[in-house]
C-alpha cells in the first residue's frame, strides 16, 4: 500500500517480507527496488525515518522503544471489511502526504468492486475459501466481504465456522459447497495435501479453483486483483475446465 501511494524516494525501506514470493502481497521485482529492514529497533534507527508504519501485531516493546526515541510510529491492522480497508488507504496516503494518490487507489478499488458485481438477480454461489491446514474465514473479514460483493456466499460462515477455524476434510466431504476456492501457490502433489486431497474428486457437484495466497494477505492494491480472480472463477463455473484446480 505504501509503495502504491508514496514516492519511491520517500520509502527508506520495506519489510524484508516484501521480497519473499511466498509471503509478500506486492510484486517482488518492485519490492527489490527498495532497501529492506528486519524491523529491529537498531535497524530502523539506522534509516533515520520521519515515520514508521508497522502492524498492530508488531512487538509492543519495539513500538514503545521507537516512540520513546522520538520516532513517529503509525500502525495498520487487519481490515475486517471493504470500508475498513478503504479507511486504511486514506490513512496511509495521508501519513505519506499523498492524499491524491490515495484517492486514485480508492477509485481503482471502487471500479473493481463495481465490475465484480454479479448479474442482477443471480443467486449467491455457495463457496468455501479453504486455506492451508483447512483454515476458513469468518463473516467479519475483508475476504468474506469481497466474496459477497463478487456474488459468492461464505459457505463456511453459514455453517457456523468463524475466522481461522478449521474445516476438516471429512466435514467438507459430508457437506460440500458448490465451489472450493483453494488458497495455495502450488497445485497438486506439491501443494497442500488437504486442499487437493484425492477424495475431493468424489464431489462431482463441487468445482474447485486455486486462489494465490498473496491475494488474501492485505487490502489496498490487492483488492482489485482478488476481485478479478473471483470474477474469472465465477464466469468459468459452467466450464468443465474448472473441475480440476487451476
Amino acid at each position: 500500500m505504501l509503495a502504491e501511494v508514496a514516492d519511491p524516494a520517500q520509502i527508506a525501506a520495506l519489510s524484508f517480507y516484501s521480497r519473499d514470493p511466498a509471503q509478500t502481497s506486492m510484486d517482488v521485482d518492485l519490492a527489490r527496488r527498495f532497501a529492506t529492514t528486519d524491523g529491529a529497533v537498531e535497524s530502523v534507527l539506522a534509516l533515520h525515518p520521519d515515520l514508521v508504519v508497522t502492524s498492530t501485531y508488531a512487538d509492543p516493546a519495539t513500538v514503545r522503544a521507537l516512540r520513546g526515541l522520538g520516532l513517529r510510529v503509525e500502525t495498520v491492522g487487519i481490515a475486517a471489511s471493504l470500508d475498513a480497508a478503504r479507511d486504511q488507504v486514506r490513512d496511509v496516503a495521508a501519513w505519506a502526504g499523498q492524499p491524491a494518490r490515495g484517492a486514485a487507489l480508492l477509485a481503482r478499488i471502487d471500479r473493481a468492486v463495481a465490475d465484480a458485481a454479479p448479474p442482477h438477480g443471480q443467486p449467491p454461489i455457495p463457496a468455501v475459501l479453504w486455506e492451508p491446514g483447512g483454515l476458513v474465514p469468518g463473516r467479519q473479514t475483508l475476504v468474506a466481504d469481497l466474496m459477497t460483493r463478487a456474488g459468492f456466499a461464505n459457505f463456511s460462515a453459514q455453517r457456523g465456522l468463524g475466522q481461522s477455524e478449521r474445516l476438516p476434510l471429512e466435514r467438507m466431504l459430508a457437506d460440500p459447497p458448490r465451489l472450493i476456492l483453494a488458497v495455495a501457490d502450488k497445485v497438486g502433489p506439491e501443494g497442500d495435501r488437504l486442499l487437493f486431497h484425492p477424495a475431493l474428486a468424489a464431489l462431482t457437484q463441487t468445482r474447485r479453483a486455486a486462489i494465490s495466497p498473496n491475494l488474501i494477505y492485505c487490502g489496498g492494491p490487492t483488492i482489485p486483483r482478488f476481485l478479478a480472480r473471483l470474477v474469472a472463477v465465477r464466469r468459468q463455473l459452467e466450464s468443465p475446465a474448472l473441475d480440476q484446480p487451476q
